[in-house]
């Protein structure tokens, strides 16, 4: 059973930059497409950020991200990553992780990742 954890969220200023990053354990997360997902405050909804084929070669991401975010990931570290610059007050939310155990690379709908990490807190002041 893979067990994500996510962790780098904090306070920053509008304009800043923070580092998620996405540690898998149990198992390896080499095969998956992994991905990253956003709940803002008041939205009962997760918003797609990004995601990432199985060996990095290919990604996609949000427009509200595009040019401003990276996803990368590191399959010897089983470690997953979310570079995030030019922050703005609207990226304001909770960050998950998630992966995709039957899918290799492609943009993955949000109901079929089956794992998930706990979420770490983003907050962008302004």
């Amino acid at each position: 059973q893979v067990h994500l954890v996510e962790s780098g969220g904090g306070l920053v200023q509008a304009g800043g930059s923070l580092r998620l990053s996405c540690v898998a354990s149990g198992r390896t997360i080499s095969t998956y497409v992994m991905g990253w997902f956003r709940r803002a405050p008041g939205k009962d909804r997760r918003e797609f950020v990004a995601s990432i084929s199985w060996n990095g070669g290919s990604a996609d991401y949000a427009d509200s991200v595009k040019g401003r975010f990276t996803i990368s990931r590191d399959n010897a570290q089983n470690t997953m990553y979310l570079q995030m610059n030019r922050l703005k007050p609207a990226d304001t939310a909770v960050y998950y992780c998630a992966a995709d155990r039957d899918t290799w690379e492609g943009f993955v709908p949000e109901y079929l990742y089956d794992i998930w990490g706990q979420g770490t807190q983003v907050t962008v002041s302004s």
